[in-house]
C-alpha cells in the first residue's frame, strides 16, 4: 500500500476507535483521492428497511458474455440474412440502444421493409424499435414477453463495460465501437427521463468503505499466472483479463464525490456519492411496448429449436437477439454464462438511493428494493463466471441482505 494510503488508513482507524462521533469524519489525507462534496449538499437520508423476512422475490439471470464482445455481424441462413445482436455480458441494458443502432445500420443496405426480430428482451425490443424508426415494418418472434425474459432479472442500472469483453480477445477496433454504443445509448436513455412512471431515472449511489479507497478502484490486479488464463483454459481466470473502457466516456458520466464531516451519514469511515442511471423495469417495459405497438409492430409467441425454424420465417431479414440462448440455437460455444442473482423487497420510496458496501449492492427502484451480492466471495468480475445455474439461492440472498441489515442497524440519519 502506498504511503498516502497507509497514512489515511491509520487516521481512519483512530477515528473509528473514538466512537459514533467519528462516523462522519473523513481524514484530510484521503481527500486527495477525489473531489469532496460541497458541505450541506447531502440530503437527510431515510434508512432502508432491509431484512431477510421482507424478501418477496429472488431472480436469477444468465448474462451472455462473449470474450470478443457482442456479436454484431451478418450471416446467411438458407435464404435468410441474419443480423446478429447478442452477447453483451453484464452490459445489455446499458448498451442496448447503441448496439441496436449498429445492427440496424448493417441491415439498412439490404433494402428490406419487412424485418423479423427473434427475442423480446431489452436487446430485442430496442432493436425492433430502432428498426421501426428507420422505416421498417417489424414482427418480434419470442418465447417470452419482456416481463418473463432474463433481461428483467438483472439489477437494471448503467454498467456499460461490465464483463463486455476480454482484453486479449477483443479486436483492436472494439474500444471505439464500444464507445459509440455507450454514447448513443446514454443519449437515447436520457430521452426517457421525466416521463410518467419514471421509466428511466437517476439515483444517488453511495459507495462505502471501512478502509481508504485507493487506486484499486481504477487499476485491475495483475493476473495469477498459476491459474492460467482464458487463452489456456477457455474461461477467464483473473479480473485483469476483463476490458474496461469507462475512461473513454468520463466526460459525460457524473463523477464520484467524497463525503466529509457531517455530510457522511453512514457508520463507515469513507463514503462516496455518485449519481447513477437506473431503469425501472415495469415503467420502461410499458414505454417500450407502447412505442413498438404504436408504430405498427406485431409480436408472435414462438419458440425456436433449430435454424431450420428460423429459415421458415416469412421475413427475409432476421435480427437475432436471443442473448444466452444463442449458445444452443446458433451453436455459439464462445458464450460464457455469468450468473447473477437479485433479491427484491417491497418498494421503499422514502429510501430513494443506492448503496454499495462489503461486496453487496442495494438499489431502491419503483419496482422494489433490490439487493444483490456483487462480490461476496471476493472474486470481483469473476463472480458467477461460468456458472449456468438459474435456480435461486436463498442463502446467497440472505447473505447480501445481512450486509445492509447490519449497516442500517448502525445508521444514524442526519437531522435537518
Amino acid at each position: 500500500m502506498k504511503r498516502r494510503n497507509l497514512f489515511a488508513a491509520s487516521l481512519a482507524a483512530g477515528a473509528l476507535a473514538a466512537g459514533r462521533k467519528s462516523w462522519a469524519s473523513v481524514p484530510e489525507a484521503a481527500q486527495a483521492m477525489g473531489r469532496t462534496a460541497p458541505p450541506g449538499t447531502v440530503p437527510a437520508l431515510t434508512p432502508a428497511r432491509v431484512h431477510a423476512d421482507q424478501i418477496i422475490d429472488i431472480k436469477v439471470c444468465l448474462r451472455p458474455f462473449r470474450p470478443t464482445g457482442p456479436r454484431l455481424e451478418i450471416e446467411p441462413v438458407a435464404d435468410k440474412i441474419v443480423v446478429h445482436n447478442y452477447g453483451h455480458g453484464g452490459s445489455g441494458w446499458s448498451l442496448s440502444w447503441g448496439s441496436a443502432a449498429m445492427a440496424v445500420e448493417r441491415a439498412a443496405p439490404l433494402m428490406e421493409k419487412r424485418m423479423a426480430v427473434i427475442g423480446c428482451g431489452i436487446i430485442g425490443l430496442t432493436t425492433a424499435i430502432t428498426a421501426q424508426r428507420a422505416g421498417m415494418n417489424v414482427t418480434i418472434y419470442a418465447r417470452d414477453m419482456l416481463p418473463h425474459t432474463r433481461s428483467v432479472r438483472a439489477n437494471g442500472s448503467w454498467t456499460p463495460d461490465s464483463r463486455i469483453a476480454l482484453i486479449t480477445a477483443a479486436t483492436p477496433d472494439f474500444a471505439a465501437r464500444w464507445e459509440r454504443m455507450a454514447r448513443y445509448s446514454w443519449q437515447t436513455y436520457r430521452e426517457y427521463l421525466g416521463l410518467p412512471g419514471n421509466p428511466v431515472d437517476f439515483r444517488d449511489n453511495y459507495i462505502l468503505s471501512d478502509t481508504p479507497p485507493d487506486e484499486a478502484d481504477h487499476t485491475e490486479p495483475a493476473p495469477d499466472i498459476s491459474k492460467g488464463s482464458y487463452a489456456s483454459t477457455g474461461v477467464p481466470q483473473s479480473e485483469a483479463e476483463f476490458a474496461k473502457y469507462g475512461d473513454r466516456i468520463k466526460d459525460i458520466i457524473p463523477a464520484a464525490e467524497l463525503l466529509a464531516g457531517a455530510d457522511n451519514p453512514f457508520p463507515v469511515a469513507y463514503a462516496r456519492r455518485k449519481p447513477i442511471m437506473i431503469y425501472n423495469f415495469g415503467a420502461f417495459g410499458h414505454a417500450l411496448l407502447s412505442d413498438f405497438y404504436q408504430a405498427g409492430g406485431r409480436i408472435e409467441i414462438r419458440e425456436f429449436h433449430s435454424l431450420s425454424e428460423v429459415a421458415d420465417l416469412p421475413e427475409r431479414v432476421v435480427f437475432n437477439c436471443t442473448g444466452y440462448a444463442a449458445r444452443d440455437l446458433w451453436g455459439d460455444k464462445s458464450l460464457i454464462p455469468v450468473r447473477g442473482q437479485t433479491a427484491w423487497l417491497p418498494p421503499q420510496p422514502a429510501a430513494n438511493y443506492g448503496v454499495r458496501y462489503k461486496g453487496a449492492a442495494m438499489l431502491s427502484k419503483s419496482d422494489g428494493l433490490m439487493v444483490q451480492g456483487v462480490n461476496l466471495s471476493g472474486l470481483g468480475e469473476l463472480e458467477g463466471v461460468g456458472n449456468s445455474m438459474e435456480q435461486p439461492n436463498r442463502a446467497e440472498a440472505e447473505q447480501a441482505v445481512a450486509v445492509f441489515e447490519d449497516l442500517f442497524s448502525r445508521f444514524r440519519p442526519r437531522r435537518g
